[in-house]
């Protein structure tokens, strides 16, 4: 099984040969391709005599063996787990060497299943005495290859900590595990009034929300997981237990030192294994109001959305999606909207305010050229309107069965908006692709489904050739390479252009202060 190598004394010859290897690896479709910028920083820093340490170049899997787990690893872990919680078996750990991205698995050695914090720490001590990897694991529903056990070791899977705790309705606050999804909350806190709007695609664990600081279709009005979390439990590289706002603290805004609860989301499992997420909760609206549009145009859709975001309407929900997503919507739900550009809205409020909002974007989707308004009143009709767009990323690859996405998730500035996905359609059309068009356009965030067969190697680098202009074209207009997903692996790439060297350089210091044998989740991020 492969392994990374971590040295910091590669000559240009050996990156050379290692250029080569990853450059075979990749043409026989084992994983993803090599990254050139990556090559050629490695390369650079090499001429220079800069300390590579775990190296840009993300493929050195292939080039060395994972060591074996040490056995008094094993026995240790089995008596802290009991031995039907720890897992060594084949097809366990290639569940859990991968997620719903496009990236082939890369199994971990070992899976165990804790259920309290006590025994995540407990072995987080036992892999940090032993030097072995932590990958920590929930739904498995990210995108960027945040799973991947790119140097062996062991997968925390952390679904059988499902507990939730009070509910505290007068403080709009509840504390949760691990195993608890956003769908399994929203109905356990429904009967208090409450309701936690964060809401991407999949039903994910919201502790894996919090480590890639997800976002969705309410973003426009609630934020994102970095507006809504409170404090966080971490179990850290070596089995410290912290609580990033205090223990027990929740309180809406504190300037008591660093902001450590923002430090550790979005920290994709690189800092440490979030055991328990204190989300800030909201009271459900008094009218719900949604509503569809069909548009002559992409472009005018977006221009309907500027003119909306611009007006200081506060709409709930603003989502686009293109022909080829409401074909693949109608055919997968069953539903009978138009075949064009279409915006979904969603209006909270009192009634009278949520009629009147819905009446001004009625009004401005119809002098950009909109038709065919229609609304969503009762939970049911809103219920089904909402599950078809959540559901587009099953819908899509239902299409063409057999085949493959690489799922892009990009945001600009709104006012570059109509630019990004114009360029991003002359590129589908260049590129002899299919792919639909969607996203949360409120805050300039969209995603393309690039679809490819993957027993043809053209198509599927033609994918990520258009992925990626994807990705720098968004930085190129101001934006990033990630507004939900996550950097995980297959963004890595972007980082440094997007950030710049010196600030990943402080996230690589503050990585080696909490993790110093870089143990947690290694070769994620950067």
């Amino acid at each position: 099984m492969p392994s990374l190598s971590f040295r910091d004394d590669f000559s240009v010859g050996e990156i050379s040969e290692i250029e080569e290897s990853c450059r075979e690896a990749a043409s026989s479709r084992c994983s993803l391709f090599v990254d050139q910028a990556s090559t050629d920083d490695c390369q650079g820093r090499a001429k220079v005599g800069q300390p590579l340490n775990c190296i840009s170049l993300t493929y050195f899997f292939f080039l060395s063996t994972f060591q074996e787990l040490d056995e008094n690893l094993v026995e240790s872990l089995t008596s802290i787990l009991g031995e039907k919680r720890v897992s060594l078996t084949e097809p366990v750990r290639e569940q859990h060497g991968r997620d719903e991205g496009p990236y082939e698995p890369m199994p971990p050695q070992m899976v165990v299943f804790p259920e309290t914090t006590d025994e995540v720490s407990e072995v987080a001590k036992a892999c940090y005495s032993f030097n072995v990897p932590m990958i920590p694991f929930g739904t498995g529903t990210g995108l960027e290859g945040g799973t991947l056990a790119l140097n062996g070791g062991v997968c925390l899977d952390l679904m059988r900590m499902h507990g939730i705790g009070d509910v505290h309705a007068e403080d709009f606050f509840v504390s949760v595990r691990p195993g608890v999804t956003r769908l399994h909350l929203n109905r356990f806190i429904k009967d208090h009034g409450l309701w936690f709007p964060v809401d991407p695609g999949a039903d994910a664990s919201l502790c894996g929300m919090c480590a890639t600081s997800a976002s969705g279709t309410n973003a426009v009005k609630y934020g994102t997981m970095k507006e809504n979390v409170l404090n966080l439990e971490v179990v850290l590289a070596d089995g410290r237990v912290l609580h990033t706002a205090g223990k027990d603290r929740c309180t809406k805004k504190s300037s008591a030192g660093y902001n450590l609860t923002n430090l550790f989301l979005g920290s994709e499992g690189t800092l440490g294994i979030i055991t328990e997420a204190t989300l800030k909760l909201h009271a459900i609206p008094e009218t719900m109001l949604s509503a569809i549009c069909s548009f002559p145009s992409v472009k005018s859709a977006v221009e309907t959305t500027i003119q909306i975001m611009s007006s200081s309407i506060p709409v709930a929900r603003i989502e686009l999606l293109d022909e080829e997503a409401m074909k693949a919507c109608n055919a997968y739900s069953k539903t009978d909207y138009e075949i064009a550009p279409t915006l979904f809205f969603e209006f909270h409020g009192s009634e009278a305010s949520v009629e009147a909002e819905a009446s001004l974007v009625g009004d401005l989707s119809e002098a950009n050229g909109g038709s065919g308004f229609r609304y969503a009143k009762t939970p049911e009709d809103r219920s089904k309107l909402w599950k078809a767009r959540h559901d587009m990323y099953y819908a899509i690859l239902s299409t063409k069965p057999g085949y493959r996405a690489v799922i892009t998730d990009v945001c600009v500035p709104v006012s570059q908006l109509e630019t990004m996905i114009t360029e991003t359609q002359h590129d589908f059309n260049v590129s002899g692709l299919s792919g639909p068009i969607l996203g949360h356009v409120g805050d300039g965030n969209f995603h393309s489904f690039v679809m490819f067969d993957p027993e043809d190697d053209s198509q599927l680098k033609a994918a990520r050739e258009l992925a990626s202009r994807m990705a720098r074209r968004a930085l190129a207009l101001k934006g990033t390479c990630t507004g939900e997903h996550g950097v995980g692996w297959g963004k890595k790439p972007y980082l440094d252009e997007e950030l710049g060297g010196v600030n990943v350089d402080v996230m690589r210091q503050i990585k080696a202060a909490l993790d110093p044998k870089n143990l947690m989740n290694p070769g994620k991020v950067f």
